[in-house]
This record gives structure tokens, C-alpha cells and sequence, in this order.
């Protein structure tokens, strides 16, 4: 195999070096701080019957913060409860109390058991709610019909 070769690095390229690594962190950490505020925006509460999703917007639809009952880390059946969408809320509130919005309109889709405790929770953390709409799809005229037998 060989003897292998050991570098020592001296002071000063050690100094250097983390210089150069804080300097790139405090640049990425910069971008990040400098958020613009929101004033108004809108809630899109998605609640299935396995899972909530809620994501936050501003008012021309640009994603702000998003969650789901799943990233939370409940799994299986306990995704679509009642609870899990308010602890989803209480996330999402946690992720832009600097940054707003705090005046949102609400839509929600699906037939989920999430639905009115995210609405709930919404108006509990401080959120000013102007407008709610339901925007789940329903069928209208529905499906073909069956042919007509023939005897």
C-alpha cells in the first residue's frame, strides 16, 4: 500500500480558510434574512382523506411557507385528522410571524375531516380572515350512462 503522505497546514492558511467559510455563510444567511413583508395574501387548505396540506401565498400566488400533516410526522390515518391541521397552522404561523401575511383569504379544497379546525386555528393564531371559499370541484351531469340492452 504505501506510506502516505501528511499535510500540515500552517496558521495562516488555516485562518484564511475559515475566513473565507464565514464569509460564505454570513452571505447565504444574509439572503435569507432580507424577506419582504406581506400585508395581505391567501391560505390554500387542501384536507383529503389522508392528509392535510396548507400552503401560503401572497396575493399574485407566489409561495411564502408551506406544510403538510405528513412533514409533521404523523403518519397513517392521523394525517387527516382534526388536530394534525391545526398543529399544521401553528407551524406555518411559526415560519412567517416576521413576514406576513396576516390578512388572508381562505380556500379549501377536499372533503377532509381538516377542514374547519384549520379555519379555526387560522383565526386563533392572530390571522385577520377576509374571505373564505370553498373551491372543491363537484360533478355536474356525471358520467356516461349504460348502454341500453337489446334482447
Amino acid at each position: 500500500m504505501g506510506k502516505k503522505k501528511i499535510i500540515k497546514q500552517t496558521t495562516e492558511e488555516a485562518i484564511k480558510e475559515t475566513e473565507t467559510q464565514e464569509s460564505a455563510i454570513s452571505k447565504s444567511s444574509a439572503s435569507k434574512v432580507s424577506a419582504k413583508k406581506f400585508e395581505n395574501g391567501r391560505v390554500y387548505v387542501s384536507a383529503t382523506y389522508n392528509n392535510t396540506l396548507i400552503s401560503i401565498t401572497d396575493d399574485k400566488g407566489n409561495l411564502i411557507a408551506w406544510s403538510s400533516a405528513g412533514s409533521l410526522g404523523f403518519s397513517g390515518p392521523k394525517k387527516a385528522t382534526p388536530f394534525a391541521a391545526s398543529k399544521v397552522i401553528a407551524t406555518l404561523a411559526e415560519k412567517i410571524k416576521k413576514s406576513g401575511p396576516f390578512n388572508v383569504e381562505v380556500y379549501v379544497n377536499g372533503v377532509g375531516s381538516g377542514r374547519d379546525s384549520s379555519i379555526r386555528s387560522l383565526a386563533n393564531q392572530g390571522f385577520t380572515i377576509t374571505a373564505i371559499k370553498d373551491v372543491t370541484p363537484i360533478p355536474h351531469n356525471g358520467p356516461r350512462p349504460k348502454k341500453v340492452r337489446r334482447v
